[in-house]
């Protein structure tokens, strides 16, 4: 294993103030189980889960609760002990919403006794509860076996979308893994989650990329890491020093956004992955954020299926911001209580970073398996404005890394022409944001993308339905 500076760069990103300093040197809490529950279907890329439980049934800690319902998807477990209130439609981070199951923690079945909450988390903290899973000995396990493992744990890309990390780890036929990245590039500002996780996990970490490079068929392994973290790269040269094959960690230039999957594997081999539809595996890379590492090797070697993931609590009107692990399905209100609630009144509260993530307006919506950040901002550190004219000055085109005509998408959108949108590419958007935090008229580009993207792919989701319904008749 070796330790390299990347010599590659990419077109376009910006550089936003990254305010991590605020959680970087926080370790990990444990965040006891709140008296509410909301889990989600919908925690990941692809289809929702379907639903098992109803209200009024008693569930265990890691009881299946929603099944896998397509090949993108994946399945629910339950987070904690508790009895299901409701199985309702509640609010998500980005605005939509999906089937969830409320459960009450604290509720115990007839004839068996009351234990108080904190009891609970004793147990966990001293990691007496046993195994939801039988452990697997990943080493001696097949292939077949430790994919199930992975599936059958309710894992998906913790890093951004949620995709299956079943189906990410079995390429199709006539597809090859050449290089397995694990991302720890945490480019956004104020999430220090990823960092935390290599200084204090980079040992569970190396278990799971040595199963991915088992579940792979042997690639060569790249660990991204942005060169602002020195820190988190002595900790991963450390786990990783006596690992065999061809494995390098490679330090990248701190540029926003660094942490895309495209343009990671530019910046660490130097390859271009083609326009969509065309995929990472098309020219031989598999990325996976290294929480997800992590995930896996608690999954295989432990048997513990992904029931919690830490989340950076950050930002000025925080008491103390902290990097907690919690429960999924916590609600924001009770990650903000643990972290000793606001200092002042929040004027903005976002779910992930500030430059990809979403604006919420309740503190009752509750975290998934992908949140990797809540941020609570006073009126010092936002403003009101009002969007202007372009002004045709280029600097979204200059900052876009996917090298769109963002100026342009934007006019076409705003005149509802989604066709001009599409022929300009827009499908290709990565939704950075880099776009809108250069753009001086303060223009919602980022936003108007999105809107194009939504549009074309209802339309193409009608016409494949209209296809369907031809074919039947």
């Amino acid at each position: 294993m070796r330790t390299v500076k990347s010599p590659f760069k990419f077109k376009g990103g910006v550089h936003p103030d990254y305010n991590k300093e605020l959680a970087r040197d926080k370790a990990i809490e444990r965040m006891p189980v709140p008296a509410e529950l909301v889990v989600s279907m919908s925690q990941h890329l692809g289809a929702p889960a379907k639903c098992l439980v109803k209200a009024g049934d008693f569930v265990k800690r890691g009881q299946l609760i929603g099944e896998k319902n397509g090949f993108i998807s994946v399945c629910v477990r339950a987070p904690a002990d508790g009895k299901v209130v409701a199985v309702e439609k509640r609010l998500g981070p980005a605005g939509g919403k999906a089937d969830a199951v409320i459960f009450d923690t604290t509720a115990k079945p007839e004839g068996e006794p009351a234990e108080p909450n904190n009891q609970t988390i004793k147990q966990s903290n001293n990691q007496t509860i046993s195994p939801i899973l039988p452990p697997l000995d990943w080493k001696a396990a097949s292939r077949e076996e430790l994919l199930k493992r992975v599936e059958e744990a309710g894992i998906c890309g913790m890093g951004g979308a949620g995709f299956p990390t079943n189906v990410k780890l079995n390429p199709p036929p006539g597809k090859r893994c050449e290089y397995l990245i694990l991302n720890g590039a945490e480019c956004e500002p104020y999430l220090t989650a990823d960092f935390r996780l290599m200084l204090e996990r980079a040992d569970r970490i190396r278990v799971g990329v040595e199963i991915m490079r088992k579940i792979l068929g042997g690639p060569a392994v790249r660990i991204a890491i942005e060169e602002n973290k020195p820190e988190a790269i002595a900790a991963m040269e450390k786990a990783f020093a006596d690992i065999e094959g061809n494995v390098e960690i490679v330090v990248l230039p701190v540029l926003y956004p660094q942490g895309s999957e495209k343009h990671q594997i530019f910046a660490t081999v130097g390859r271009v992955v083609p326009e969509p539809p065309a995929l990472p595996i098309d020219v031989g890379f598999v990325v996976e954020n290294l929480g997800t590492g992590a995930a896996i090797g608690d999954a295989v070697e432990k048997g513990d299926p992904l029931l919690e993931r830490v989340t950076t609590v950050s930002g000025d009107a925080v008491a103390e911001p902290k990097n907690v692990l919690a429960p999924s399905g916590t609600k924001y209100s009770d990650l903000i209580a643990f972290c000793g609630g606001e200092k002042v009144p929040p004027a903005k509260l976002i779910s992930g970073g500030t430059m990809m993530g979403f604006a919420v307006s309740t503190p009752e919506i509750a975290t998934t398996k992908t949140t990797s950040g809540l941020l609570l901002l006073s009126s010092k550190r936002v403003f009101q404005y009002s969007s202007q004219a372009c002004i045709n000055c280029g600097r979204c085109v200059r900052a876009c890394p996917m090298n769109l005509n963002a100026a342009e998408i934007a006019k076409a959108v705003e005149s509802d022409d989604v066709k001009a949108a599409e022929d300009l590419h827009v499908m290709t958007c990565i939704e950075c944001g880099a776009c809108s935090f250069s753009c001086p008229a303060y223009r919602p580009i980022t936003q108007f993308c999105r809107r194009a993207k939504n549009s074309i792919r209802a339309r193409m989701a009608a016409e494949k339905a209209k296809a369907a319904a031809a074919a039947a008749k």
